[in-house]
């Protein structure tokens, strides 16, 4: 059974609660669908966690070490028994289709760069994230970390891989991609992003400067930026849904009319949360390397573990790595 289907190799003891959330967002990843799921860390403390009825599912792989947020992401390399390395060597060796992982995302990114390789004609992969909107679907942004400094020509690969990406995951049949920039018009931007504009705008899809604002109003399925712009852009939006909820609760607890608007109004702020929290898309994927790399916050519940592994899934069926091979061959001519 386990041969025919996909093998995901997920890192046990990356995040920062140890194996269990980890663990459990697997299980119930399975109570939803079937797939084979190589557990790589400590199997003494991994196995007693597995109910009886899904072993059938899972294989262990022993790993002495665990790659802790604190080190430096350039030491990874050397350390060949980190759960981390041995989840990446699975998908190197072919043994899996993707992996997933809650550890340190710097070692990750190397890891899956320099052990698994980029794709053809591909200088720099990116994360990319989902973000909320107002009208209810996603926009991607990347990248949101891999790249602090980048050039025009890795500016324009993000926006060929973010097309491919909302095309064949999001089933976006004719996505609108934007440049982030400090204002809509043309000629606004620095140096590096008013050269990716030309570049962008061999794009069918490419719809010019886009501001802030419009990541979250729905008016472009795809936003390019570079990965200093685009954390900053992620842990800000982060720390602002935080705070909104913080300060809705508070209000709340100050007036009994709120109190009452608060429960008559339930449905929506459940709505709300569903929306912003980051548990709904569970990780971000690397793209650019050969194969699907699930990058997930270290301090993710079993529902964002749940959730990256769907990701995962749904990446290692398509065939988004050829369509972005294919375009970047197309413009290199």
């Amino acid at each position: 059974m386990i041969n025919t289907m996909i093998s995901i190799a997920i890192d046990a003891m990356g995040g920062d609660f140890g194996p269990d959330p980890i663990v459990n967002g697997v299980i119930d990843a399975l109570k939803t669908k079937e797939f084979h799921a190589v557990l790589v860390g400590d199997i003494q403390k991994i196995k007693p966690l597995i109910p009886d009825n899904y072993k059938k599912f899972i294989t262990f792989v022993e790993s002495t070490e665990v790659f802790s947020m604190g080190e430096s992401a350039t030491n990874v390399l050397k350390r060949k028994d980190s759960s981390i390395f041995k989840a990446i060597e699975l998908v190197k060796n072919g043994e899996c289709k993707a992996v997933v992982s809650a550890g340190h995302s710097g070692a990750t990114m190397s890891l899956a760069t320099l052990r698994i390789g980029r794709l053809k004609s591909v200088a720099r992969p990116a994360i990319a994230t989902l973000m909320p909107t107002s009208i209810g679907k996603k926009t991607l942004v990347l990248d949101v970390g891999a790249n602090v400094d980048c050039k025009a020509e890795h500016l324009f690969q993000f926006a060929v891989m973010g097309e491919a990406y909302s095309k064949q995951i999001m089933k976006i049949q004719n996505p609108k991609v934007g440049l982030l920039s400090n204002g809509e018009e043309d000629c606004k931007g620095n140096e590096v992003t008013k050269d990716a504009f030309l570049m962008m705008s061999k794009l069918d899809s490419f719809v010019g400067n886009v501001e802030g604002h419009q990541i979250f109003d729905g008016s472009v399925d795809v936003i390019i930026c570079d990965g200093f712009v685009g954390n900053i852009l992620l842990k800000t939006s982060e720390g602002v849904a935080n705070a909104i909820k913080k300060i809705i609760k508070e209000n709340v607890k100050k007036s009994p009319f709120a109190l009452l608007g608060a429960v008559l109004m339930k449905g929506i702020f459940k709505n709300l949360k569903t929306q912003i929290d980051y548990d709904e898309y569970g990780g971000a994927p690397l793209l650019g390397v050969k194969e699907c790399v699930i990058i997930s916050h270290g301090k993710s519940s079993p529902k964002a573990v749940k959730n990256a592994i769907f990701q995962a899934l749904k990446f290692a069926g398509s065939d988004i790595n050829k369509t972005i091979e294919d375009e970047l061959s197309h413009f290199a001519r």
